[in-house]
């Protein structure tokens, strides 16, 4: 019988390695795909841990394939950046397997190799309209395995892939099934010395995936699709729902404590626990919004990031060593979070309500419950993190919000999956009242 609404939700998720040590059995878990050539992708800073070659060298050993690394993902990634991987991989294959060492930037740089090293044109075919064509991939990808070195972006779990394009000052990205990984190996051994900055950069990521799935419109509030116009994206939905609870969970126990840690200098083994939860808690967030959605938030995210002019985050680094101008993407996401769930607390109060629960379990924060209870919520995480106190901390003010508010509004994909619908005024808003939090 025919409806009006949805009645049917998808879910998929990638095979799930996670623990300590994990990172050492990929050779095992490649032998089944009877692999001989296998490239590796990472970034100069992760290359320099030694992990990324400590997994070669294990893979080889176990699968008695060639292994070669490409190592100059780009932190942020940009079409120039992917192109240059994507030309790598072409040039140096064909390749059995792929396998991804980083954080998000790598994890989705290698989803790029991986489509265009098995799929015909060039990276804009694939692009999200209206920045790109849209063109669906057209052949099966190789497998991937995602191994994730910091705890925050979930690509491992994801069918995402996010670039800068340069030319347009936007971020945008690259939306299909067959982008998500075949395997997430999780080992958070890997991520024990991340940064502070990176760390509560990459943690307002985790949080922002959970809640903007926890809010996203409730799939059986979409209009009906028929069978070919399925997309990940599916809105918030039972299964996706207790994913995002968990992570929220979990972020509440550990984000600070991570943090904290990183920056006072102690032994990153004194804060394991406090690691693996957050390693849990990135990928817990990116199994639900990889199936769910994300909303305002993100689709302000990449117009800040992608229009940065000379804000340098501590942490983070370019090719050359030196600390590069960029909005790290989880900061991008955490600058308009306060603002944009006031936007849409009315869409879903009961939700709202319980997210700051998950978040703030023993009360600690003082604001009402209404409107301003979440905002605040996420206002006190961000100032214990050290997240810059809004868009005005990182360079831009009034004459930006225009063009940021057109780089937002680009963002379809993701807007139409916000829990009320949402104008061109409804952004500039968020935006200028994101100017400064506290």
């Amino acid at each position: 019988m025919a409806t009006s609404t949805e009645t049917v939700f998808t879910y998929a998720a990638p095979a799930l390695k996670m623990g300590s040590g994990a990172s050492a059995e990929i050779g095992h878990d490649l032998l089944s795909y009877g692999v001989r050539r296998v490239l590796v992708v990472t970034d100069p800073g992760v290359a320099a841990t030694g992990h990324p070659a400590r997994i070669a060298e294990q893979v080889a050993a176990a699968t008695g394939a060639e292994v070669v690394v490409f190592d100059r993902a780009r932190v942020e990634p940009t079409d120039a950046s992917m192109i240059e991987a994507v030309e790598f991989g072409r040039a140096e294959g064909p390749f059995d397997a792929i396998i991804a060492v980083g954080g998000g930037s790598s994890i989705d740089t290698a989803k790029a190799v991986n489509l265009l090293v098995t799929n015909p044109g060039d990276l804009m075919d694939y692009v999200n309209a209206p920045v790109g064509r849209a063109q669906a991939p057209q052949h099966p990808l190789l497998p991937l395995v995602a191994v994730p070195t910091t705890t925050g972006t979930g690509a491992e779990s994801t069918t995402i892939c996010v670039l800068d394009v340069l030319a347009l000052e936007v971020k945008t990205g690259i939306s299909h099934a067959r982008l998500r990984p075949t395997m997430a190996v999780v080992d958070p051994d890997l991520t024990l010395t991340q940064p502070a900055m990176v760390t509560a950069s990459s943690g307002m990521d985790i949080l922002s995936h959970a809640l903007e799935s926890y809010t996203a419109r409730w799939y059986a509030d979409q209009p009906a699709k028929r069978p070919e116009q399925r997309v990940p994206y599916c809105g918030s939905n039972p299964i996706s729902d207790a994913w995002s609870e968990k992570a929220m969970s979990l972020l509440a126990s550990s984000f600070r404590a991570a943090v904290n840690a990183a920056r006072s200098g102690e032994d990153p083994s004194e804060a394991r626990t406090v690691r693996e939860q957050m390693a849990m808690a990135a990928t817990f967030a990116g199994l639900g919004f990889g199936n769910a959605g994300v909303h305002v938030p993100h689709a302000c995210a990449y117009p800040i990031a992608g229009r940065v002019r000379g804000y340098r985050p501590d942490d983070y680094v370019d090719h050359d060593g030196d600390r590069a101008p960029m909005v790290p993407h989880g900061m991008a996401v955490s600058l308009t979070a306060p603002e944009a769930f006031r936007l849409t607390f009315e869409a879903s109060p009961t939700r709202h309500l319980a997210a700051a629960r998950l978040l703030d379990p023993h009360g600690a924060v003082s604001a009402p419950d209404g409107p301003d209870r979440l905002p605040a919520v996420l206002a006190s995480i961000m100032r214990d993190v050290g997240i810059p106190n809004g868009l005005a901390a990182v360079g831009f003010g009034e004459s930006d919000v225009d063009a940021l508010v057109e780089g937002a509004w680009a963002q379809q994909r993701l807007l139409a999956t916000a829990p009320r619908d949402i104008t061109e005024e409804d952004l500039a808003g968020v935006l200028r009242a994101s100017m400064e939090h506290w």
